[in-house]
């Protein structure tokens, strides 16, 4: 891509990877040696016709479009998609101490329904991050959070635990596209200095999402009034839980398709140069509303290798020919991370996103259901003798306290992300990931370690709280360590990797809960000190430009 040339800047200015083709001959080494600058980008001559209208990189259009009023809406629309994603993942969580019973769930079946989600998502990540990248961010989150929300409310109805577990699945094929791409999406409006923020304050919504769970699980499911009846289906208060639980992600599509551009970054790289000045006016009017500003007349530096992509796909061959094309355009995302000057970035970031996803989702999904275990005291592991849920067991009346308690845990996330928009700019996300997890690991190790409920809680807050600076960090680093033609495939390949790991994780957690519950708590703690080291080896990206 055709980069304007810059003067005068400090070495943060400079982008990460740059240009269509990276040689290393052409680029610089760290002194460890792995590339990170490509500084043969900024040696460019302008078009011929360029002394009469401006031709401005992306970096400079967006600078040009000013910083305000549509960040902020924009930031309230992603966030808002972001939510719904926590949502319909947590919304399993809580409905387990109660629909167990209704759907008669073993402690193996319950490992099986919570994975589902992920397993989806592992399947929908990659597949959707490598639309998005072809076919443009826009459509894909509003495709993506319609199944979502589709799918996850037709689970309500579903009599059999078989096919509420299909449903669960295919809602995860949804909401594995819409976590990867609205992030890409969301960084490709950002201004380079406010861009670490504002991915921070983005991630935050993950948390909203949190509390929102936690507290419709606290108002609807210990309720009387949401129990009813449809026929011969009993709709249990879970159920209802369940349709609310739908309703962030169908609301979050409708506004996609009405009211969001695609992104300028994205467009600019299609070489649809008239639809990406169009976004940039479209922001810099938001921006500079009751200003009395104008944004200037001005061109785009296009890339004419993107242009060249474009007119290919019309001379595809016969069926064969463009099913072989596909499968190999979907790999070649893969390929360029695990080559060149990413793999190392890539390989490091793979063992994080496994450790983490791991342990956060292998914990955080068993939290009320553990703390169902020690509603009468003692530590999450102490009672290991519980019988079945198979068994004759009553789940009603509901237990309030176990939703009072998942509401506090949510609510402790509070802490972390304050933290994390205040400094992230400065620190950079690196210190932030490795410091989180060494001291996520720690805290896990307590909760086996302690012997009273209230123990328990404090350590599960610390956890909670401490555990999403990390997921924060890994969004701004993957954001920033690949190039536009590559984010959301490589955020799709990572979230995918990442269900690998929640789902192993889930399994683990239910075959073991009833039988040897430290192992699983211990495997979380190693794991979260595994990724804390390991990711010492990224490379640092504090304000870098995205390319």
């Amino acid at each position: 891509m055709s980069r304007h040339a810059h003067t005068g800047d400090a070495e943060a200015r400079e982008p990460l990877l740059t240009g269509d083709h990276l040689q290393l001959n052409e680029l610089d080494s760290d002194e460890e040696g792995e590339v990170i600058f490509d500084r043969s980008a900024s040696n460019v001559t302008r078009d011929a016709g360029a002394s009469a209208q401006r031709k401005l990189t992306f970096e400079e259009a967006v600078e040009e479009a000013g910083f305000g009023l549509f960040h902020w809406l924009l930031l309230v629309a992603c966030g808002w998609a972001n939510a719904s994603d926590a949502v319909e993942i947590l919304c399993v969580s809580f409905l387990l101490p109660t629909a167990r019973c209704d759907l008669l769930l073993s402690s193996s079946d319950m490992g099986l329904l919570t994975a589902s989600i992920f397993l989806g998502m592992m399947v929908g990540g990659y597949v959707w991050g490598y639309l998005a990248d072809q076919r443009g961010r826009c459509r894909v989150l509003v495709v993506s959070l319609t199944v979502n929300g589709l799918f996850g409310s037709l689970a309500s109805i579903a009599p059999w635990f078989w096919l509420f577990l299909l449903l669960r699945f295919i809602s995860g094929i949804g909401v594995g596209g819409s976590i990867p791409v609205i992030f890409s999406y969301f960084s490709e409006f950002m201004p380079r200095l406010r861009r670490g923020a504002m991915i921070s304050a983005l991630a935050t919504f993950w948390m909203a999402g949190n509390i929102l769970a936690a507290g419709l699980a606290w108002l609807v499911i210990p309720s009387s009034w949401a129990h009813f009846s449809v026929g011969r289906l009993h709709f249990q208060s879970w159920r209802v839980f369940v349709v609310l639980c739908s309703v962030p992600s169908l609301t979050s599509a409708v506004l996609f398709k009405l009211l969001m551009p695609e992104s300028p970054k994205f467009l600019m790289e299609a070489g649809r140069e008239e639809e990406a000045i169009h976004v940039f006016r479209l922001m810099s009017e938001l921006n500079m509303w009751r200003k009395g500003k104008a944004l200037p007349e001005f061109g785009l530096c296009i890339s004419s290798k993107q242009r060249g992509k474009l007119d290919e796909r019309k001379t595809w061959g016969s069926h064969k020919e463009r099913l072989s094309d596909i499968i190999k355009k979907g790999l070649a995302p893969v390929k360029q991370m695990f080559n060149g000057p990413l793999k190392s970035r890539s390989l490091v970031l793979l063992i994080v996103f496994y450790c983490i996803s791991f342990s956060y989702y292998g914990l955080w999904m068993w939290f009320p259901e553990l703390f169902a275990r020690i509603e009468d005291g003692g530590s999450p592991c102490a009672d290991v003798s519980r019988p079945s849920p198979l068994s004759n067991q009553s789940c009603y009346p509901v237990k309030t306290a176990v939703y009072i308690e998942g509401f506090i845990i949510a609510a402790s996330n509070l802490p972390g992300n304050i933290f994390t928009v205040l400094v992230m700019d400065s620190t950079g996300g690196k210190a932030l990931l490795t410091c989180s997890l060494l001291t996520s690991s720690l805290s896990v190790f307590l909760i086996y370690v302690v012997k009273t409920k209230t123990q328990s809680l404090i350590l599960s807050c610390v956890f909670s709280g401490v555990s999403v600076i990390a997921w924060n960090a890994l969004d701004v680093l993957g954001t920033e360590l690949y190039p536009t033609q590559l984010r959301s495939s490589a955020l799709g390949f990572f979230t995918g990797v990442g269900r690998v790991a929640a789902i192993t994780g889930n399994v683990v957690f239910g075959n073991l809960v009833d039988t040897n519950c430290a192992v699983p708590v211990l495997l979380v703690s190693a794991l979260l000190l595994t990724g804390g080291f390991v990711a010492l080896f990224l490379p640092q990206t504090r304000q870098t430009e995205l390319t």
